[in-house]
């Protein structure tokens, strides 16, 4: 990104965060692998990102929301302020917090949905506080700094998350919890387990039965589903990776690199070594 200035906090390369004022308009093709969970507070602009080779537009003040392993990369973006705060998992992950703010909770670990929250005026008041609360304990270097920084960081999380659910309540009814469930044990063994049967089996339902809880929330089918989490991530190690599409096929748990290479062909429409150099000549 073209970037003007950036004023940049950080504890122990674990925890960051940095505000930064942009130029006018940046383009940035190429997609980059976030490394660590990130949280961008546009407070105000309008742009057009790629994630995980979909593509969003935004306008006014946003939240958006990445986690590691996601491809990331600018169209086009006017804008004036922003906010990135950065964590790895270590520093906040590991502990135990109520699952809607949880690193597989609302706001993370969600590929599948829109990752853009719209910000009031009233929300970007308690945003703009916790903010130089954060900034103020940066600086501090005193007794139990790391604490008081998760603590902080914990805040913004929860606030972000109770914006969302204000503007996209979440449905508790119990398609819906199960569908969680489903797409989190995917997210966990997607690499060696490759069927319903296998996912039904770990929740308790016949592959049929799971199928129906789908339809009733119009959800893609299981099937489906585990084809797009294996596809994205084959996808992720054809551009990011310099692993043969033998070794992608045995990384995401595929016996015959041929099956492999027909399954995504199929996906695609194109074959794996066409897709890496069409992105590699982009």
């Amino acid at each position: 990104m073209a970037i003007q200035n950036t004023s940049t906090y950080s504890f122990k390369n674990i925890f960051s965060l940095n505000k930064i004022s942009f130029e006018n308009a940046c383009v940035v093709n190429k997609n980059e692998q976030v490394d660590n969970y990130s949280i961008f507070w546009i407070k105000e602009g309008k742009g057009n990102y790629n994630i995980d080779f979909k593509s969003y537009s935004f306008d006014g003040s946003v939240l958006f929301f990445l986690s590691p392993g996601q491809l990331f990369s600018v169209d086009s973006e006017k804008i004036k302020e922003a906010y990135k705060l950065t964590f790895k998992r270590d520093f906040y992950c590991i502990e135990t917090h109520d699952k809607e703010i949880a690193c597989n909770g609302v706001l993370f670990n969600n590929i599948y949905e829109t990752p853009f929250v719209k910000t009031s005026k009233s929300d970007e008041q308690k945003l703009e506080f916790i903010l130089t609360s954060l900034i103020e304990e940066f600086n501090n270097k005193d007794t139990a700094q790391y604490d008081m920084l998760q603590a902080y960081l914990k805040q913004f999380i929860i606030h972000s998350v109770r914006i969302k659910k204000e503007i996209e309540p979440i449905k508790d009814d119990i398609e819906s919890a199960l569908f969680k469930d489903f797409s989190l044990l995917v997210a966990q063994n997607f690499r060696k387990l490759h069927s319903v049967t296998d996912y039904a089996n770990r929740l308790g339902l016949s592959p049929k039965s799971l199928a129906k809880h789908f339809q009733k929330i119009n959800a893609e089918k299981p099937s489906d589903f585990i084809k797009n989490r294996i596809i994205l991530d084959a996808k992720r190690q054809l551009i990011y990776t310099n692993e043969s599409v033998k070794q992608i096929a045995f990384n995401l748990g595929f016996e015959d690199p041929a099956y492999f290479s027909r399954f995504f062909t199929k996906a695609v429409k194109k074959s794996p070594l066409q897709f890496k150099a069409d992105h590699i000549n982009s």
